[in-house]
């Protein structure tokens, strides 16, 4: 059984996965590090850790993958006396082993145990430990004789909890989920802790004939620079963001083959996985400041936190003063990518979002770790269809005192969805968590009203902007 977070990637719970691309090497188990059953019971993460880790890696894989390298160059080579004490990286056992030696009534308890140890009730339904022990007891006092029907149990209990994102995935969904590759070269990256607890960046997706299968890099490498960078110390969402690229183009690749092998450097070909959601546009406004830079930013994939970087530069030396962030129907995306852009405008400190759990003394604040990028005075557009990912970032640079709020009240979801794959490849969506704005208040099912209306005057936005109080934190 292996979790995976799913921040919000949605506006509707029915929505469809990401279309679905090549399939990968090996089967892909979800966004965090293979978990054994036994291994489950112990501790589920927090969201706080969930959040640091797992948002980015939207598909692990059972099994190392091993292919001749192609293109590339090795660098260096562990010595025969070092690896005769060199411990293989292990953590891609397959779980499944037991192939059809995992019952009906196991695949149904393990859904049920999840939902017993994560789920937050955040409906006008009451859910309790009691009631769901009872459910429990009601749909496995009797034997279950096929698999399609532990399945259909399954769907009626969390149908039963009256939680619209809390849901179950048959296996050929829940692989069409790990199929989404954000660092265009075809991996998905997850941060892993070694002996001494510090993170190391492993590869735990590889599509199949993709451009870092292709040029050697596989299941189980480590990444430990780009373009000659080196990525100590960053996350998983960072390295995604420097292998990125435009299509066609290379980028260099530095891995060690698992704990035990070589150092190789490979080049490797980006493909096309993500098109640039920002649109930019720089604009003389009458009676205001000369040069308005306008930034529509259409959606939160792998290329948004560096193509809005690149068009709000681009508008500063063009001589843009204000800026307008339209995020009118933008529905989110990666919430990660929202977290960081939201950075972008915070000084070092300033909380970004805070995160609630189950337990009401695991609120945890996420805030930004440097100073702005982005100084200048911000108006943010938003409407009815400004959701998830869109809202924690139109909360962040408001509640900070960043920005004014034009146009319609948002959406109102801020929920966040684990994923956790059972046993037998199917899969459940469970709501564990929720976002609450700087200034405290719950997203989900409120949503955000706006400061104005109607497009205010500029002087309107300096005023309001000067007599705004940033929140108190904790």
């Amino acid at each position: 059984m292996v979790r995976l977070l799913l921040c919000n990637s949605s506006l509707s719970p029915l929505s469809p996965p990401p279309p679905p691309k090549p399939a990968f090497v090996t089967p892909p188990i979800g966004k965090s590090i293979p978990t054994r059953k036994s291994d489950y019971w112990q501790k589920t993460p927090s969201i706080s850790q969930a959040l640091s880790s797992t948002l980015i890696s939207l598909a692990l894989s059972l099994g190392i993958f091993c292919a001749s390298p192609s293109h590339s160059t090795a660098l260096e080579s562990v010595a025969p006396q070092q690896e005769l004490i060199c411990r293989e990286y292990d953590d891609y056992a397959d779980d499944k082993s037991t192939g059809e030696a995992v019952t009906n009534e196991e695949i149904v308890e393990e859904a049920w145990q999840i939902v017993n140890d994560s789920f937050l009730e955040t409906g006008r339904q009451s859910w309790s430990p009691d009631s769901w022990l009872k459910k429990k007891e009601d749909v496995l006092g009797r034997s279950i004789q096929s698999r399609s029907r532990a399945h259909d149990i399954v769907r009626r209990m969390l149908a039963s909890l009256g939680d619209p994102y809390t849901r179950f995935l048959p296996p050929t969904d829940f692989a069409k989920m790990a199929r989404y590759d954000m660092s265009g070269i075809g991996i998905n990256l997850r941060e892993i802790p070694d002996d001494n607890g510090m993170p190391r960046l492993r590869v735990l997706g590889l599509l199949l004939e993709g451009p870092a299968h292709s040029a050697g890099i596989r299941q189980g490498d480590e990444l430990l620079a780009v373009n000659g960078v080196d990525v100590k110390g960053k996350s998983a969402f960072e390295a995604s963001s420097m292998l990125q690229g435009p299509s066609e183009t290379f980028v260099d690749v530095t891995v060690k083959h698992g704990n035990c092998g070589s150092v190789q450097s490979v080049k490797v070909q980006r493909q096309s996985v993500a098109k640039s959601p920002v649109f930019y546009r720089l604009e003389q406004v009458k009676n205001g400041p000369s040069s308005v830079g306008y930034v529509r930013l259409k959606e939160f994939n792998a290329l948004a936190r560096k193509d809005l970087v690149t068009a709000m530069r681009r508008l500063q030396d063009m001589g843009a003063s204000y800026f307008v962030l339209d995020l009118r129907d933008n529905l989110g995306g990666l919430v990660q990518a929202g977290i960081e852009i939201a950075k972008l405008f915070l000084d070092k400190g300033e909380t970004v979002t805070y995160t609630v759990g189950r337990d009401p003394q695991s609120v945890k604040n996420i805030v930004a770790e440097s100073s702005s990028l982005f100084s200048a005075p911000v108006i943010v557009l938003v409407n009815k269809n400004t959701a998830s990912a869109s809202e924690i970032v139109a909360t962040a640079l408001h509640d900070n005192c960043k920005a004014v709020l034009v146009g319609e009240r948002t959406y109102g979801k801020g929920l966040i969805q684990s994923v956790f794959e059972l046993n037998d490849g199917s899969g459940v969506v469970v709501t564990v968590g929720k976002y609450v704005t700087p200034n405290h208040m719950d997203i989900n099912g409120n949503g955000v009203d706006p400061d104005f209306r109607n497009f205010p005057a500029w002087n309107e936005v300096a005023r309001y902007l000067s007599a705004c109080h940033k929140p108190q934190e904790g």
